[in-house]
């Protein structure tokens, strides 16, 4: 029985989704345990493109049961729609093989439209990138004291009574400060008694249930979103996500004890990219023949909202944040193969700031975005990997940039992704084998 946890260690769409696709092979149970819907997995199975939002991507398997935990906050229409478009195509979403946890938030129609108020109102030097789906006004509430959970959906006294408190107190915020339309209470009280209907039979107590889980000797897989520089605690403030990313939000986020954790697996792209705004310093410029290449060649666009990764060099400096933020006992290296045809590479070391020399992110952002990197210059490779199934056939030089990121930041690699599709993958160790 083995516990392991799975996240991104940059600024996210590290390809996650693909190796939470692998490793669910080996788990029983497959978690979310923060974030909503402004995060997506991609995975290419026997040919054929999945996209998840909410649902983790362990659904894939009929026999796993996947769970979304009290951390992540959920829009019920794009859930619903979500499992529709699964059902589309011959995958059906039944009870017991979903466990929604009645702690979850909810992201509600005028979280939406705060969001979208909000960023519109900021001048451009000092927007956030934020999707508009409502995300940080959802948590804004749940911190707040404020916010409406899965489970009040069944109780429809409770519900109605807390949306009409919320739905007044929204309406002046959105009228008077931002000059917005009115939300209708009995359109969204109307809509989310359809919704309460159709996910009462998924709902249920997720601690409880992986708590049984594990003393039955069960093999539970805990998935993360985004990534470590997203962290809203740890990663490049304000310009990040509302939830914590790191390892250790996979226990408050789901109710499991931290003491029950065996493995924690980052998820490391072999270059950088960032989606929206905030310091990127190994970024390459839009233009730049490299970083152009990366971005094509690496179809970098963002699962959910389609917006274009900026791209750049290897970041070993952010690396190593996630090392010591998470606990990583191992990196799973993806997109290998998208480094083929480079004849040099290029890996940031540390930065330089105003003179003075930092091997981690600054805390303070004026100084995040002033970082220079520090590269190291290493030899590419010119083969193409997508067909390499053990380590020993990769290109010497593919060995030898492994082992450089291995030195820089005392992880080893795990597992590495040289392809899109699932068995396009090397597991050189298995973290469910503890």
């Amino acid at each position: 029985m083995a516990s392991v946890v799975v996240v991104g260690t940059q600024w996210g769409d590290e390809g996650k989704g693909k190796i939470v696709d692998l490793l669910t092979r080996y788990a029983d149970y497959v978690v979310r345990f923060q974030g909503g819907n402004n995060a997506g997995h991609t995975l290419v199975v026997d040919g054929k493109q999945y996209i998840f939002h909410i649902i983790p991507s362990g659904v894939l398997y009929p026999d796993k049961t996947c769970v979304i935990g009290n951390g992540v906050i959920i829009d019920p229409g794009v859930l619903l729609k979500e499992m529709a478009e699964l059902a589309g195509r011959g995958i059906t979403v039944a009870p017991k093989q979903l466990l929604i946890s009645g702690n979850a938030h909810l992201i509600m129609p005028y979280h939406q439209r705060l969001d979208q108020a909000r960023e519109a109102s900021l001048t451009r030097e000092k927007k956030i990138g934020t999707t508009g789906r409502g995300i940080g006004p959802c948590y804004m509430d749940k911190v707040g004291r404020a916010g409406m959970k899965v489970g009040d959906l069944l109780d429809p006294a409770l519900f109605h009574d807390k949306l009409q408190a919320a739905v007044e107190e929204k309406n002046f915020v959105l009228t008077r400060q931002f000059g917005a339309e009115p939300v209708d209470y009995a359109a969204i009280a109307g809509q989310f008694d359809e919704f309460a209907a159709q996910l009462a039979p998924y709902v249920g107590n997720v601690s409880v249930v992986l708590d049984q889980a594990r003393k039955e000797g069960k093999n539970i897989l805990f998935e993360g979103a985004q990534g470590t520089q997203l962290d809203i605690d740890h990663g490049t403030y304000p310009f990040v996500t509302s939830s914590n990313t790191i390892a250790g939000n996979a226990c408050i986020g789901s109710g499991f004890g931290p003491v029950h954790i065996d493995e924690v697996i980052g998820i490391l792209k072999a270059y950088t990219t960032r989606v929206g705004e905030g310091p990127f310093p190994t970024e390459l410029p839009e233009g730049d023949p490299i970083g152009d290449t990366l971005q094509q060649k690496g179809h970098e666009f963002g699962a959910t909202t389609g917006r274009r990764r900026r791209c750049g060099w290897f970041d070993a400096v952010v690396a190593s944040d996630a090392v010591r933020l998470n606990g990583l006992t191992g990196f799973a290296v993806t997109k290998l193969d998208v480094l083929s045809g480079l004849n040099k590479l290029k890996i940031a070391t540390r930065y330089e700031v105003e003179g003075q020399t930092w091997t981690h992110m600054p805390e303070n952002i004026r100084k995040a975005r002033l970082a220079r990197p520090v590269y190291e210059e290493v030899d590419g490779w010119n083969a193409e990997i997508r067909a390499v199934r053990s380590f020993d056939d990769l290109p010497a030089a593919a060995r030898a940039y492994l082992r450089r990121l291995e030195d820089l930041t005392g992880v080893a690699p795990a597992i590495v992704s040289v392809g899109p599709d699932r068995e396009e993958t090397l597991l050189l160790r298995n973290p469910f084998a503890v």
